[in-house]
């Protein structure tokens, strides 16, 4: 049976954490870049909000306009 050595175990584990390390900064790497592009599409989304919010008050204010000639062309009839 051979014993490690406390050097020799020390290494390992420091490896070990090592390499834990690397994969979290590979993670938080990823997490940045997929959050940056959450970001770009979310604005992408809020300027095309902004737009039919707009199309849909110009539409809701010609429906109320033809209502109002329908109103006075019932009314002349």
């Amino acid at each position: 049976m051979a014993v490690e050595k406390p050097t020799q175990t020390g290494e390992l584990e420091l490896k070990k954490l090592e390499a834990g390390i690397d994969e979290l900064i590979r993670s938080c790497d990823l997490l940045k870049e997929e959050n940056r592009a959450v970001r770009k599409q979310l604005a992408s989304l809020m300027g095309e909000r902004a737009v039919l919010i707009e199309k849909n008050a110009q539409a809701h204010t010609r429906v109320e306009m033809i209502i109002q000639r329908l109103k006075v062309l019932e009314q002349e009839a």
